[in-house]
């Protein structure tokens, strides 16, 4: 990871395929009101593409849509292609099970989900609340992480049924992934209308906002009203958005959970063209139409992304999507200056320990650390992430990898949107822990966020406690709050104040939910003087 001259690399991850426990309390006030008409929102509704029927309301009065086609299947000579409008379908459109999730790499030590993916696979899940279609209810689009190499927009840690009582529509999604979403070769530019190749994942996503915009009225949602929020990759993505001119007037305010986009693994484009010249040469399929002629499994296969490899398919600046690197949008305030909630969790280095600096021993430790920051940073670094008994060593080795591939893009996302946009910005930090988190690691939030107590590497297989909860009830309302209105606050909730920029006031969601200095400040300006002017934080060059 920490390699001579190379950017700081950057994995999103998101907790699948687990088991289910249970939802808990439902959801209380503190949103907007629903359109109190006699009718109710009925399960078989009609859009665009035709009449499809979702699973009626649940006790909470929530009714659900799934499976529903926002693009055509990316399939055949579609594959490698922009996404296209999703055409109309005969006949009613059964609306009440997850369609397949799409091709995902396996990683972090949870179950290979090949079995039940597939090439056709751009869908989308509605969550709605809203007792009439004129309800206008904000809306919230979630983008789920995974590095863009795995994950799903059906995981049942982000079922939207619980958030949605809280007066908002919720909209998951599942977008290509890997060498599906982000192959880039000449021939492939050739056929892209003056385009370039290389973001189809990234372009999934926006065909999904242009779906949520001509057709969420039908749900009972506001289209004018429409909030992304993603945690991980799912929150690089919601920064790549926030950057591209292609994704401008989609959306109204962002949510970023643990991630931004400063050291995401953004190959040049040089790289990524010689990425997919050579694929092709490892599968003897020298011409982009001998590569679509392989099999979905054999790409799979031979692409499978592993914790001991680069990601050689992932987003990158592309000249169409993203015209240069986010960093310097948002630097010179090109951005779309939307209201902008950003945060990160107390111990995010956990799941990144095989990158972090050797530190087997205080020496080895602060012998990588002279080789990456230089001998004359050495005093400073110390004060920051001492060493001096095997407690500190563990966990400053582990603080710096989470400070290198989180918190400091995080952080500087939202020191970059105070300062270049005029927009509201609110930035949060995760501490909380109990017998369901034992540690505030990267992905703990989202329990909280969507109420969904599902165990997996990071959660124990515990019921949730009075205090988990209550969390989960207070976050649930800060993010619905934000999406109605781009202001947490709210009534009985402790008051969170904006973002005034490095140094400032935050909201600590923890045991005590309170108003508190930001965490991390000084590392944070620490690690910036080895910040490039491209926006990329190198080591190993001092």
């Amino acid at each position: 990871m920490f390699q001579q001259g190379k950017p700081i690399f950057n994995l999103g991850l998101s907790v699948l395929m687990s088991i289910t426990l249970g939802s808990g309390m439902s959801a209380t006030a503190n949103a907007a009101s629903t359109d109190t008409a006699d009718v109710s929102l009925s399960p078989q509704l009609t859009l665009s593409q035709g009449t499809l029927r979702g699973t009626p309301a649940d006790a909470g009065g929530v009714l659900s849509f799934k499976g529903i086609p926002y693009a055509q299947p990316p399939v055949g000579n579609l594959r490698w292609k922009e996404p296209q409008p999703a055409p109309p379908w005969n006949g009613e459109l059964d609306a009440t099970q997850y369609r397949a999730s799409c091709w995902s790499a396996s990683g972090f030590g949870l179950p290979d989900t090949s079995a039940v993916a597939s090439e056709d696979c751009l869908y989308l899940n509605v969550w709605s609340g809203a007792k009439s279609a004129k309800a206008k209810l904000p809306v919230m689009v979630w983008i789920h992480g995974g590095g863009f190499q795995f994950g799903s927009g059906g995981s049942p840690d982000t079922r939207g049924e619980v958030l949605a009582k809280k007066g908002v529509i919720v909209v998951t999604l599942n977008y290509r992934l890997g060498v599906f979403g982000y192959l880039s070769r000449p021939d492939l530019d050739a056929e892209s209308n003056g385009h370039k190749s290389g973001m189809y994942g990234i372009l999934d996503q926006i065909e999904a906002l242009k779906w949520v915009k001509t057709n969420i009225a039908a749900f009972g949602g506001d289209p004018d009203n429409v909030t992304i929020f993603g945690e991980s990759a799912g929150a690089h993505a919601v920064g790549f958005l926030m950057a591209s001119a292609q994704a401008k007037g989609l959306f109204h305010k962002a949510i970023g959970e643990s991630g931004a986009f400063w050291e995401s693994e953004m190959k040049s484009r040089k790289d990524a063209l010689a990425f997919g010249a050579e694929l092709g040469d490892k599968l003897s399929a020298p011409t982009i139409e001998k590569l679509r002629a392989i099999s979905a499994r054999d790409l799979h296969d031979a692409t499978n992304w592993n914790l001991t490899l680069p990601t050689k398919f992932s987003p990158l600046v592309d000249g169409y999507v993203l015209t240069e690197l986010p960093y310097a949008t948002f630097a010179h305030g090109r951005q779309n200056d939307v209201p902008l909630l950003v945060g990160w969790n107390l111990n995010e280095g956990g799941p990144f320990m095989s990158y972090s600096f050797p530190h087997a021993t205080a020496e080895e430790f602060t012998q990588a650390a002279a080789k990456a920051f230089g001998a004359k940073h050495m005093a400073e670094f110390n004060k920051l992430y001492p060493s001096s008994t095997a407690e500190q060593l563990k966990q400053s080795a582990q603080t710096l990898v989470g400070d290198l591939t989180i918190k400091n893009e995080t952080w500087t996302w939202a020191k970059l949107q105070q300062k270049t946009g005029h927009a509201p910005v609110f930035v949060y930090n995760f501490t909380f822990t109990s017998a369901f988190t034992p540690s505030p690691i990267h992905t703990a939030e989202i329990a909280y966020v969507f109420k969904q107590w599902v165990p997996g590497p990071f959660h124990k297989p515990v019921q949730p406690s009075e205090e988990d909860l209550k969390l989960a009830d207070t976050v649930q309302s800060y993010w619905a709050n934000f999406a109605i209105k781009g202001d947490p606050n709210g009534e009985g909730l402790p008051q969170w104040p904006k973002y005034k920029g490095p140094g400032s006031s935050v909201i600590d969601l923890g045991a005590n939910i309170q108003a508190a200095p930001e965490e991390g400040t000084a590392r944070f300006k620490f690690l910036e003087q080895f910040r490039g002017k491209d926006g990329l934080i190198t080591v190993g060059q001092h």
